[in-house]
């Protein structure tokens, strides 16, 4: 089953002290890019937040958004750092004497300096929400991994209808390839024929030349291959997960089948399909990179 690398995922907790919501957002990327929007306080636990989206969303483009409310913040106390507050009101006080600046807002802005307030508790209160944050944000993180499911099953059915069409051009092919290989036939042997009046002709060599362009232009093994690959991207998308990368790859192949197959066939109708069939593989690619 396939997944996309699109998704979103919302989850709320609240009790008679707290609400948290949490939002996850994600888009298609190579590799997994995480960003983190969460209150400083909860800063030391986003390694550990990470590692938890990247075990379940594996990878892509994604945004944690993390926004909290204390409804009764009894258990806070708000706390002054003094020794650093001195350090600050010395320091503004000597400058502002220093250039001859007036002293009256010194107190203010010292005792708004960075540290010097101090909310007591905080870690206490961390410490007892951790786990039911971290049970909010797996919440959100299923809500966003079943939304890139649905996505996903969306996609398959779209890539599917492409690799239908190219399994009606091989089809086609397979339909046109024998009358080619009789014109083509045809064609040698009355060139031989016309050869064989006006010169004479070694036999023996010409016959190996002519099974060595017979065995040029045959595009046998191409069809079997192409035929190969398009069952093995159908069963990779039914059959696994992650599926993105390795579907890639199999276009890749499915790709190259189809140039050596075009060139080598050499015939107008045939190579009418293969370009047709480029195209619905093209249309492939451009949504596997939305693919898990």
């Amino acid at each position: 089953m396939l997944k996309s690398m699109t998704g979103f995922g919302k989850a709320i907790y609240e009790d008679e002290q707290l609400r948290v919501q949490i939002e996850v957002k994600s888009l298609n990327s190579k590799h997994a890019d995480i960003s983190l929007q969460v209150p400083k306080v909860f800063a030391e636990h986003a390694v550990g937040w990470k590692n938890l989206i990247t075990a379940k969303l594996h990878r892509g483009k994604i945004d944690l958004h993390i926004s909290y409310e204390y409804k009764q913040p009894a258990n806070l106390q708000i706390g002054i750092q003094e020794s650093l507050f001195k350090a600050y009101y010395n320091l503004l006080e000597r400058l502002a004497n220093e250039v001859g600046a007036p002293t009256n807002k010194i107190f203010q802005l010292a005792l708004k300096s960075p540290g010097v307030m101090v909310s007591k508790g905080d870690s206490e209160v961390d410490a007892s929400i951790q786990n039911k944050i971290e049970h909010t944000i797996q919440v959100a993180l299923q809500k966003c991994d079943q939304a890139r499911m649905e996505e996903g099953t969306i996609l398959a059915t779209t890539i599917n209808t492409y690799l239908q069409k190219i399994a009606e051009g091989l089809a086609s092919i397979e339909k046109l390839d024998p009358a080619r290989s009789d014109a083509i036939k045809t064609k040698l042997k009355g060139k031989v024929e016309s050869m064989n009046s006006e010169l004479p002709i070694d036999e023996p060599r010409l016959e190996q030349e002519l099974i060595y362009y017979l065995e040029k232009i045959d595009i046998t093994e191409e069809k079997v291959r192409l035929a190969t690959h398009l069952a093995y991207f159908e069963n990779v998308m039914q059959t696994e997960e992650l599926a993105g990368k390795k579907l890639g790859f199999i276009a890749q192949e499915i790709a190259r089948e189809l140039n050596t197959l075009g060139v080598k066939a050499n015939d107008a109708a045939i190579q009418k399909h293969v370009i047709i069939m480029k195209n619905e593989l093209e249309k492939i690619k451009e949504q596997l990179q939305n693919i898990l």
